[in-house]
């Protein structure tokens, strides 16, 4: 009895949905204009939206003052916002509890899969150098948690000579005050500025 009352219920607003487009056809042509404004305002939002944000990613440069004064976790975001700037566009910043010595994540546009690790100093060079115990960290989840093709360590500061010399032995990247300027005043990608970076996963035009 439910079942069949239902569709009665139904028949009559089917009905009555007839009645009224005879009634009224302009009002089926008004919605279906107005769902149609809806959805081209809407689609024309995003693409502002998303050429904004290219225009703001690949104009992205940062000095080494501002780099400073940022709080660690801002740090993350904006060495973030550098990979993406220079076409990894999945980059995201998963530093906090229990990331496992990633702070940074991203796959450059030949493939390879990048696991950082950011280090601040608010004092900038002055502050304490990065030394081994965090290069313990990242290299024991880079590249067998993380997947990391490239597994490196970025900081506004320095690294100590026992930490350059672990990161040679266990193929581990370091980018110190001087690299990260230099990467971070938009002049090249990071991989251009980094020594032994593993070969394209991918195809390129030059390959």
């Amino acid at each position: 009895m439910l079942l069949i009352g239902g569709v009665v219920i139904a028949a009559a607003v089917v009905a009555a949905i007839v009645d009224f487009v005879r009634a009224y056809p302009w009002v089926p042509a008004i919605l279906v204009l107005l769902a149609g404004g809806v959805a081209t305002a809407w689609l024309t939002r995003r693409k502002r939206a998303a050429q904004w944000e290219r225009a703001r990613t690949q104009g992205l440069r940062y000095a080494l003052g501002q780099l400073d004064a940022l709080h660690h976790r801002q740090f993350e975001y904006a060495v973030r916002d550098l990979m993406r700037r220079d076409g990894c566009a999945d980059a995201i910043q998963v530093g906090g509890a229990g990331d496992n010595g990633a702070d940074v994540k991203a796959t450059d546009p030949f493939g390879r899969r990048w696991v950082i690790q950011c280090k601040h100093r608010r004092a900038g060079l002055s502050g304490a150098a990065v030394g081994t115990p965090d290069l313990h960290v990242l290299n024991g989840t880079g590249r067998p948690v993380h997947k990391g093709d490239v597994v490196v360590l970025v900081t506004n500061g320095r690294f100590s000579q026992r930490a350059v010399e672990f990161a040679r032995s266990q193929r581990l990247h370091l980018v110190d005050r001087a690299v990260l300027g230099e990467w971070a005043s938009g002049s090249r990608p990071l991989w251009e500025l980094l020594r032994a970076v593993p070969p394209p996963r991918r195809p390129t035009p030059l390959s």
